[in-house]
């Protein structure tokens, strides 16, 4: 008994990984955008909208990866198998779309970090970003590219809590914040695209890809409860730090702007940049640089294997980098969000766009993954409970009323 205490915490340290992969998506460019707006505009007001978005995410992850475990398949190949083709089609065909929509958010925050720290203009940085990511992606497995966000991760988190510790937080006002909903005057659209921000069509998809890089028997009913129970863990880890980060953006914005200004919103990055080192000190603005560096290029790597994991799906095969499915999938991502980049007059407008095309395309993923998870014909014995059909429904159509909300508000 004593020998199997001692090796829970190491199990437990083993699943970890594809959570924190997941994990990045929402501490993309397209969240600092929105973050920065809700803390320098609202103060510790729309804090509560972090956390609702983020308890969200956990459970249509959570269901996400659950699929890829009992079936071994990913969110795009069981569309391929059990969806009829032509729906099947539209479906995985606009998932595309969104993954070339969040890569182009990812490139361009990306960019703008460059632009920055050695003045390199946004075309020829989104340039270079794609190349470094394109790199990354083909010369990486997936245990590489694991320790690799992991490593970003860990440096975006240190970052912002370098930047919270030299700013003067008011923890009262931020803990009443996370907890208590609040709707200030004009704040919908900004709750809306912090929303909108959080739960991606992308990470769905590939969360039901990445948690098979682990091998296992399905044909073993033990192995499969324990990968259940470990990947839960690993995506309630994953996803209280990705919250902790976000909320720690907004905390920042609100004690840097909102408390020594007007409460005016920031929109754009690398304002934001420039204007914290008057308030925190040139080293503020550094860090806040480098850490948006680190943040756009490990967000453009799960969006280009995001979209590698749609493509191969099409054709019902899993992602592969030595596929060509794959590979046409991650250059079919990644080439035209950079692309596009270089027709981009405004870097903060192209960042609203690319989220409300997300907008438009979430609910079809998060009701194709419902049906699936919840049909018995794929999922056996492990198909959604009636009660968690029911949160799932709910947060379902909750999210499709406010993406509704944020696609109308843009225009």
């Amino acid at each position: 008994m004593i020998q199997k205490h001692k090796k829970q915490p190491l199990n437990f340290l083993k699943y970890i990984g594809p959570g924190l992969l997941v994990t990045v998506g929402f501490i993309d460019p397209g969240n600092w955008a929105s973050n920065i707006a809700a803390g320098s505009g609202y103060g510790y007001q729309l804090l509560w909208m972090v956390t609702l978005s983020t308890i969200m995410l956990i459970l249509l992850q959570h269901n996400a990866a659950h699929l890829g475990i009992v079936t071994g398949l990913c969110l795009s190949e069981a569309a391929s198998t059990y969806i009829n083709r032509i729906l099947k089609n539209i479906i995985l065909s606009t998932a595309m779309l969104a993954s070339i929509a969040t890569a182009m958010a990812e490139i361009l925050g990306g960019a703008i970090a460059l632009q920055m720290l050695f003045s390199i203009p946004i075309k020829p940085g989104s340039l270079l970003i794609l190349v470094i990511v394109l790199f990354c992606t083909f010369t990486n497995a997936y245990r590489r590219i694991e320790k690799l966000i992991i490593l970003f991760v860990s440096l975006i988190g240190f970052s912002f809590l370098f930047e919270i510790c030299i700013a003067g937080i008011d923890w009262k006002q931020a803990a009443i914040g996370w907890i208590k909903p609040s709707f200030p005057a004009h704040s919908m659209p900004v709750i809306m695209s912090v929303l909108g921000a959080v739960v991606m069509p992308h990470n769905l998809f590939l969360h039901s890809e990445i948690i098979q890089s682990r091998q296992w028997s399905l044909a073993d009913d033990a192995v499969i409860q324990r990968q259940l129970k470990y990947e839960f863990h690993d995506t309630l880890f994953s996803m209280i730090i990705g919250w902790a980060i976000n909320s720690a953006m907004i905390l920042m914005a609100a004690a840097s702007f909102y408390q020594n200004g007007n409460g005016t919103t920031v929109d754009d990055l690398a304002v934001t940049g420039s204007m914290l080192a008057p308030l925190l000190g040139n080293m503020a603005s550094l860090v806040f640089a480098v850490a948006l560096l680190l943040s756009g290029i490990s967000s453009s790597i799960t969006a280009g294997m995001a979209g590698g994991t749609i493509f191969s799906g099409i054709f019902n095969k899993p992602y592969d980098t030595s596929s060509k499915e794959t590979k046409l999938g991650i250059l079919v991502t990644m080439v035209p969000a950079a692309v596009i980049i270089l027709f981009i007059s405004s870097p903060f407008q192209g960042l609203i766009y690319s989220q409300m095309l997300l907008a438009v395309q979430l609910p079809i993923t998060i009701f194709t993954q419902i049906c699936l998870t919840s049909s018995k014909r794929v999922m056996g014995r492990y198909a959604n409970s009636r009660r968690l059909n029911i949160v799932l429904w709910i947060t379902a159509l909750t999210v499709t009323f406010l993406n509704i909300g944020l696609f109308i508000t843009g225009f």
